[in-house]
């Protein structure tokens, strides 16, 4: 009798699928999550985890899978310690590096007085005070090492005493920290700065400790901007990332070598910016990720013997998807992640002698299969200034060109963050589709992949030429027949949703609708409440009471959203973390503010434990209803 109830509760819920045909963000959020560990020490496999919520319990659960490499059944593990090569331990075998947080300076009360131990206060005297989502406590992250066989001995600090972290904050991670391979040095990467100058530098460096003379060595010193992920060859060649200039956190990315004790730049002549390398397992090559024209993909230089032997990079892989991460690597074999606007990542195999490409993990499939997929289609719009910008067009499933559409004008964050064939699961463009609009994400001005002049252009021109890049791939796609002019909306985050702002203040009336989430509305309080002054410095030229900063001035009254909410006359959705501190609280509650006291139809989304970012699977769902319903309300 149980077995038939269960046949019966499993054919009405597969009916359900079914009947499912276009994505919701209760699929969205319940999306099985894969992650690329690393191959297996025999090169024939491919660890990686699968996580999912489950949305009727509330609950999250991770599993671990074994899959060979030229595909085929993956395989349940319970643990992959075995299996895995283990970067933190010494290539002999004798240490391992462990990271972890000391205190070493006084913050909160309790720290300057014993007797208020119930107080709850932070007292600060010097920047920086906070990052990302968290208040500065003074402890930091340092690394340690112990050997191997006494894991109960005290781990030796290589920073003892040094108020810097590794890995960096708020985004490090393992990729900080690394062996030599001769196990005697270990190499990591921090900002060996304070208060005032480490919020306003980017200036990051690799140090190398010698663990028998315990001396700690500059290995970036002549570089005064990024320095990171170190690696080493095979061959015992160290290469890294690099971007030049101080305080530019999106300047140019290039690979850099050692050879002979001599920096060489692999990518210096190459007109792109590196995500991600790795080395190639003879230590020849190395490859890496980069965005180019509106997708992420596949590239490998070969490593010169010498600096007048540099060749071009050689692009791999190509199509309309991103590569968006590299696994690891087995003979002519290299394990990647791929995803495009339509289809979550999963894990893909590229043949490194043709670049041809194998799906090797299938755990959305049975979703993806179940829904009508709205079509993603590439489009060259002519901007004002003559150039061709690549701007991509999402369509409803089902797509009738004989009937008229809501349209929605999505602007990119970052400034500089590539407009890519990407998956997000909060700003998912297949269930803006779903919902029956039309998307146009423009490759606006301060983009990647498209040179590196279009992607530094935005700097110090935020309401310029890209503000005519974004009404110009709207008005070239309002032109066709398909699309309702008088359904026209405009949405994005950060750097985005500062575009919604500023736009709602110039439109002409294009627009009938406006969503901004966690956008810059005030400049100048901005300026005052950041974390990371390095940014808004360089992108916005410098602090508004530098009356000489022409740059700076422009930004701050011509560039300004708050200087034309006067000319506010549309609804608009404001969304807002609370703990965001890249975009401080106030951007929003001022925002809201000003259209209230307007009488502008408007509302705020407010998101108390929540960054930058929403998080919680639970608040993602309520995001995106809400996004939803107030479409529907004004378009």
């Amino acid at each position: 009798m149980q077995k038939i109830l269960f046949s019966i509760v499993l054919f009405i819920s597969f009916l359900g699928i079914k009947a499912q045909n276009v994505m919701t963000p209760e699929l969205l959020v319940q999306l099985n999550k894969v992650s690329g560990k690393g191959i297996t020490k025999d090169g024939k496999s491919v660890i990686y985890s699968v996580s999912k919520y489950h949305l009727d319990s509330d609950s999250k659960s991770t599993t671990l899978y074994k899959i060979p490499i030229i595909g085929g059944n993956a395989e349940v593990i319970t643990n992959d310690s075995a299996l895995l090569n283990d970067a933190s331990i010494s290539p002999n075998g004798t240490y391992k590096i462990i990271a972890s947080d000391v205190k070493l300076k006084n913050v909160t009360g309790q720290d300057f007085y014993s007797d208020v131990k119930n107080s709850n206060v932070k007292i600060y005297d010097a920047l920086n005070y906070r990052h990302w989502d968290t208040w500065e406590d003074g402890a930091y992250s340092h690394i340690f090492y112990y050997e191997t066989k006494n894991s109960d001995a005290k781990g030796i600090d290589i920073m003892e005493g040094e108020p810097f972290d590794c890995p960096q904050k708020p985004f490090g991670g393992a990729e900080d920290y690394l062996w030599s391979p001769d196990s005697n040095s270990i190499l990591y990467v921090t900002k060996k700065l304070n208060g005032t100058a480490y919020a306003v530098s980017t200036n990051t460096d690799i140090y190398e400790y010698n663990l028998k003379t315990k001396v700690t060595k500059n290995l970036t010193e002549e570089n005064k901007g990024y320095d990171t992920q170190p690696a080493f060859s095979s061959k015992g060649q160290l290469a890294w990332l690099q971007m030049k200039r101080d305080g530019y956190e999106a300047d140019k990315n290039d690979i850099i070598v050692k050879l002979d004790d001599k920096t060489i730049n692999l990518t210096a002549n190459w007109d792109g910016t590196v995500n991600s390398f790795l080395w190639d397992e003879k230590g020849e090559k190395i490859y890496f990720i980069a965005p180019i024209a509106g997708t992420v993909q596949m590239f490998e230089i070969k490593v010169p013997s010498s600096a007048n032997k540099i060749s071009e990079p050689k692009q791999l892989t190509d199509g309309q998807f991103d590569v968006s991460g590299m696994v690891g690597q087995s003979k002519n074999t290299m394990v990647v992640t791929r995803r495009d606007m339509n289809h979550a990542p999963e894990l893909y195999t590229v043949n490194l002698k043709d670049g041809k490409m194998m799906q090797l993990t299938h755990e959305n499939d049975a979703t993806y299969n179940s829904l009508d997929l709205g079509k993603v289609e590439k489009r060259m719009v002519k901007t004002t200034d003559g150039k061709e910008m690549l701007t991509w067009v999402i369509y409803p499933p089902n797509f009738d060109p004989s009937k008229k559409y809501p349209t929605l004008l999505y602007c990119q964050g970052g400034p500089q963050g590539a407009l890519s064939q990407f998956y997000s699961f909060r700003w998912n463009f297949q269930i803006m589709a779903a919902n029956g609009y039309i998307i146009v994400a423009p490759n606006r001005r301060g983009m990647p992949g498209h040179g590196v002049e279009w992607n530094e252009q935005i700097s110090k021109d935020y309401g310029g030429q890209n503000m005519e890049d974004y009404l110009a791939a709207i008005d070239d796609v309002a032109k066709e027949p398909y699309v309702d002019n008088d359904r026209l909306g405009c949405v994005g985050a950060s750097y985005g949703g500062y575009s919604v702002f500023y736009l709602a203040g110039i439109h002409n009336g294009r627009f009938k609708s406006f969503i901004s989430h966690d956008g810059l509305f005030n400049l100048k309080s901005m300026y005052g409440t950041t974390e990371e002054l390095f940014f808004v410095n360089w992108d916005l030229g410098g602090p508004y009471w530098d009356k000489n900063n022409k740059a700076a001035q422009q930004s701050f009254t011509k560039f300004n959203p708050v200087n034309f909410v006067s000319k506010w006359d549309t609804p608009i959705l404001i969304i807002q973390g609370e703990k965001d501190y890249r975009v401080p609280i106030g951007q929003g509650l001022e925002a809201f503010q000003a259209a209230q006291l307007q009488g502008i139809k408007s509302k705020l989304l407010l998101f108390p434990d929540e960054n930058h970012w929403v998080l919680n699977s639970q608040n993602s769902i309520v995001w995106q209803r809400e996004f939803f319903k107030w479409l529907k309300e004004t378009l």
